[in-house]
């Protein structure tokens, strides 16, 4: 009786050890599942910005106004004709 007592003794160390410590342990299933969680606010980011450049390509594939508007912003570009002002923030 006492070798059983002593077995089961030994089996219950080792499950626990496999529960707590182990690979595939509770501290380690939580660890992965806030890891999970932040992939998964970075993806959800990057979907929403993956759609605002996707935007922007359609609409510079699409016409000349997004090219224009563009050059005109990023470039300071002006057409024949026009006059450029340039506004200091700072006299407000």
């Amino acid at each position: 009786m006492r070798w059983l007592f002593g077995i089961l003794l030994v089996l219950l160390v080792v499950l626990q050890y496999r529960l707590w410590i182990a690979e595939g342990s509770l501290a380690e299933q939580q660890r992965l599942k806030r890891q999970v969680d932040r992939f998964t606010e970075e993806n959800a980011v990057l979907r929403e910005r993956n759609a605002v450049l996707e935007r922007e390509v359609l609409e510079l594939q699409t016409g000349n106004a997004g090219v224009e508007q563009r050059a005109r912003e990023q470039l300071n570009l002006v057409r024949d004709g026009e006059t450029f002002y340039q506004m200091d923030d700072e006299a407000e």
